[in-house]
């Protein structure tokens, strides 16, 4: 078998992440060799591959639903925005340049799609099967052009297209028939069908509509996916939070001691690996928010200033606020305040970017003695060491380098009294450090808080993945589903007119 899907969208958060990695979770419970593709990712959400290769973090957590280690070829192109109208491009796990939309749509996408396919080949050739995530939605005509990463890699590697639709917005049988509407002839005969997700319901009442749809364009749905909360992990478009909201759907255990313990995370802009926190909102009675005024700052025990592609435009946001104030004063009462990666450098005395702002000196919040340098060589590493006298490991995306002159160490970062400061992304996923460093802020926050003795990150991201792979296995024809792995689209599929414009 050397089979291959691609799992398209009607719109972006559609579900196809999830869904990739819920298929991958299935088929490799079938005992199948399979692994995850997506031939270009905009997200500044991201990993550190053990080869020292910067991917998607999507692409690393449906690797890990394929039971196999990530690795560049997963995720050829990644672009990472800094701004409204530019993006790092990220080729192969490691930085090649800033391009503005404009002149990367304007014909260096097309160049890479060489790459990317045998990027996608090399995976072809080494396991049973691939699964493949698009982007956004491909119907998208005003870059099909140019497009690498939906019917663009569909047509090229010939793989059947299934389109995923996200119900709970409304309009998904529209979604569905538009999408396959405006398509090309030769691009609609690659796509085999279409997969419901986040119903809530009787099924039943969905099944006339799901007939129809059928007889309008002579394609089955694949299957209909119930909604389920906590089942948003890693993603890469945006954050399933709302302002002055809670993270996710946080582990609703109660908590071990007598009081729970309050984090505010600041939603700065062009944040980064927003995932950092996920480890916190897993353990019971931690309460995570994101926050963006300096009066949600007043009850938290801990204040996170997690990543940004933006550290100077980050460090005026606080600015702008009022939190830049707020987080001086918490610092000078001794309340805990973390800073990771970008969150950390803000924190420092003064910031000297030619690389990523270019506005050169800048002067920091001034709380940690730290100078920040920006080199155009990125660092991306995968380090292990240890803090709080527990084992932690991490990883590290980052332009800054940091000139530490006084304080206690901290990973590689600085302690100055309760406040932390380090670049390490995903040291709160070591579960012993991060109970450490929670009884450490319970304690200067005064609250009566005990971490649970036997929470265990990847344990709850294993049950997240098999989650998904039920959810496939459960609701989904998997037998349809197989054959379209298997063997490709199904021939004779009908073409929905008017097509793709000329």
């Amino acid at each position: 078998m050397s089979g291959g899907l691609l799992v398209a969208g009607t719109t972006s958060d559609a579900g196809k992440s999830v869904v990739t990695a819920g298929i991958c979770r299935w088929l490799v419970r079938q005992g199948v060799k399979v692994a995850p593709f997506k031939a270009q990712n905009m997200s500044l959400n991201s990993f550190v591959t053990k080869e020292g290769a910067e991917i998607g973090r999507a692409q690393a957590m449906q690797a890990q639903a394929c039971r196999v280690e990530p690795t560049a070829l997963m995720n050829p192109v990644l672009l990472k925005p800094g701004g409204e109208q530019s993006s790092q491009v990220v080729l192969l796990g490691k930085p090649v340049g800033e391009l503005s939309a404009r002149g990367y749509h304007g014909g260096r996408q097309q160049r890479l799609l060489g790459t990317v396919l045998d990027c996608l080949a090399e995976l072809r050739g080494t396991y049973d099967a691939v699964i493949c995530e698009g982007a956004g939605s491909p119907a998208e005509i005003n870059l099909r052009r140019t497009d690498i990463v939906n019917m663009g890699i569909a047509r090229n590697a010939g793989l059947p297209v299934l389109v995923v639709g996200d119900i709970d917005r409304g309009g998904v049988f529209a979604s569905f028939f538009g999408t396959v509407a405006l398509l090309s002839p030769e691009d609609q005969a690659l796509v085999a069908g279409f997969l419901v997700n986040k119903f809530r319901g009787d099924v039943s009442l969905l099944e006339p509509g799901l007939d129809m749809l059928h007889g309008l364009t002579g394609r089955h749905t694949y299957g209909v996916l119930p909604f389920q909360h906590g089942l948003g992990i890693d993603e890469e478009d945006g954050l399933r939070v709302s302002l002055r909201g809670t993270v996710r759907e946080s582990n609703t255990a109660p908590p071990v001691g007598e009081d729970v313990l309050r984090v505010a995370v600041c939603a700065i802009p062009l944040m980064s690996n927003f995932t950092d926190v996920d480890a916190l909102a897993a353990e019971p009675g931690v309460v995570v928010r994101f926050v963006d005024r300096p009066e949600e700052l007043a009850d938290a025990d801990l204040v996170v200033i997690p990543g940004t592609r933006g550290t100077v435009r980050a460090l005026e946001w606080l600015r702008e606020r009022g939190l830049a104030e707020a987080l001086k004063r918490r610092v000078a009462e001794q309340r805990p305040v973390l800073g990771i990666c970008g969150g950390f450098q803000v924190l420092g005395e003064h910031i000297e970017d030619e690389v990523e702002s270019r506005q050169g000196h800048v002067e920091g919040l001034g709380v940690l003695p730290v100078r920040v340098r920006f080199a155009r060589e990125k660092t991306l590493t995968r380090p292990v060491g240890e803090a709080l006298g527990e084992r932690v490991e991490g990883y590290e995306i980052h332009h800054g380098v940091a000139d530490i002159s006084g304080g206690e160490p901290f990973l590689d970062g600085i302690r100055v009294g309760h406040t932390w400061g380090t670049h390490w992304h995903g040291s709160l996923e070591s579960d012993g450090f991060r109970r450490a460093f929670l009884r450490e802020v319970a304690a200067a926050a005064g609250r009566r808080f005990v971490p649970a003795p036997d929470t265990s990150f990847a344990a709850l991201r294993e049950e997240q993945l098999d989650r998904l792979g039920d959810l496939i296995e459960q609701h989904a024809d998997t037998d349809a589903l197989w054959r379209l792995i298997e063997s490709g689209a199904p021939q004779g599929l009908p073409f929905i007119p008017p097509g793709a414009p000329a």
